[in-house]
């Protein structure tokens, strides 16, 4: 394909920069969920940088700052591009197994996926070592719900970033056990999710039910107009039941959750082990799910 593949084709370049301690109190963003010179609450990290660096580094471009300063004084807030981009998560093994992948199913980098691409290449990697292994309908369908959820905006196709970020989550969930995953967590990220627990649950348990309804809860972007409600995946926060993030006839991934059989209860250890990749997923600046949860 004459592609050179890189682990910069991945990610890009990553370039800290320190923070001299005689700087201005009001010229400080902080880079996690929330930008506030005076009141900086993070819910993802508490890394902080000066915004002229984030605009030299082309995370903040134009007259975006404003906007960037007013999403991070929201609920969803604002991740920065450390927390934003999860194929950071991987290490350098697993980095190259997924490039090695991309390799050979012909995924061209940097470049959108429609939803023939995204299914082309759902059933190349099905065939992965068998050849005679192909999706089944019902996960041909899944695939496309993904699709779907990916593309909320319904343009047709998915941003690389995305895409990436999903294929990443995908093979964290693969090849880490449930302690490493939980071990990417923030402090903040694990408070909050013990909230939705306690919210939600009772006492010492919660409903299978309502993990599943918190798990779709990471995903609920605070509504910006009445009754409408945009998805996006950097909430990490419980939401009230009645959102009306609960239901939207734009699109099937907003649906009301069905009615589920409260026959399971689980204590806190089980709903963080089967909240943990998904309260991952929440993390990008995106208004793609990067791992839509079950139901």
């Amino acid at each position: 394909m004459g592609v050179e593949w890189s682990l910069r084709s991945l990610t890009g370049p990553v370039i800290l920069h320190p923070l001299p301690s005689s700087a201005p109190p009001g010229s400080w963003m902080t880079t996690s969920l929330q930008i506030s010179a005076w009141s900086p609450e993070s819910l993802v990290c508490t890394r902080v940088f000066h915004d002229g660096c984030l605009r030299r580094m082309g995370y903040i471009q134009g007259d975006s700052a404003a906007e960037v300063t007013e999403t991070a004084h929201t609920e969803t807030g604002w991740s920065c591009h450390y927390c934003d981009n999860l194929n950071l998560l991987l290490t350098e093994e697993e980095m190259y197994s997924l490039t090695e992948t991309f390799q050979q199913c012909k995924v061209i980098p940097d470049c959108s996926l429609t939803l023939e691409d995204f299914l082309r290449y759902r059933h190349q990697t099905a065939k992965r070592g068998n050849s005679d292994r192909a999706l089944s309908e019902e996960q041909e369908e899944q695939a496309a719900r993904q699709f779907a959820a990916l593309d909320p905006e319904h343009r047709g196709h998915v941003e690389w970033p995305d895409f990436l970020s999903h294929e990443s989550l995908l093979l964290l969930q693969q090849l880490r056990p449930q302690n490493s995953l939980l071990r990417l967590l923030t402090v903040k990220e694990r408070e909050r999710a013990r909230a939705t627990f306690l919210a939600r649950g009772s006492g010492s348990t919660i409903s299978e039910a309502e993990c599943h309804r918190a798990q779709h809860s990471w995903f609920c972007k605070r509504p910006i107009e009445a009754p409408s409600c945009s998805v996006s995946v950097s909430h990490v926060g419980p939401i009230a039941d009645s959102s009306p993030a609960s239901s939207s006839s734009k699109s099937q991934d907003k649906a009301p959750l069905p009615t589920e059989p409260e026959s399971r209860f689980v204590d806190w250890p089980t709903f963080l082990q089967e909240s943990v990749i998904y309260i991952l997923a929440a993390r990008p600046n995106s208004l793609a799910i990067h791992l839509k949860p079950p139901g």
